[in-house]
């Protein structure tokens, strides 16, 4: 049959195979596709509102629906790379902190059991001279 279709017509035979050909590096690459995480997250609802409203408060009296569209999709993308870069900060942040908080508690914690730690506390002089100084009025006044 491939013999009969060779001589018969060899330009089908060649756009089949073509088209084969096409099919397998298409069928290829989606296959890749949904293997890979898919990185492209869906906008929200609240996003999609406030890059239209943004761009609605922007448009030129000869713009036309389809322009102010594109606009929006723009502004969307934009407060979408916001968002992302204020969460990878977040998460910066966050690693930063985690990472002197361990350090702290390793700096607190005694290298050697040995050592301890002697706290001494130490009053001030003047509240038990007061103390006194009452007392002895006290004795005064009830002496006297």
């Amino acid at each position: 049959m491939l013999c009969f279709a060779l001589n018969s017509d060899k330009g089908n035979l060649i756009t089949l195979i073509r088209d084969r050909t096409q099919y397998n590096l298409a069928k290829h690459s989606l296959s890749k596709t949904i293997m890979t995480k898919n990185s492209y997250q869906k906008p929200s609802q609240q996003t999609q509102e406030d890059a239209l409203k943004i761009a609605r408060g922007t448009q030129r009296p000869a713009q036309t629906k389809e322009q102010t569209r594109l606009i929006a999709q723009g502004i969307q993308k934009g407060i979408d790379l916001y968002k992302k870069q204020q969460k990878e900060k977040a998460r910066d942040l966050n690693r930063r902190l985690k990472k002197l908080s361990t350090q702290k508690q390793q700096s607190i914690e005694p290298d050697d059991p040995e050592t301890q730690l002697i706290m001494v506390y130490r009053q001030h002089w003047l509240p038990w001279l007061l103390l006194l100084l009452t007392w002895l009025a006290a004795g005064i006044y009830f002496l006297v």
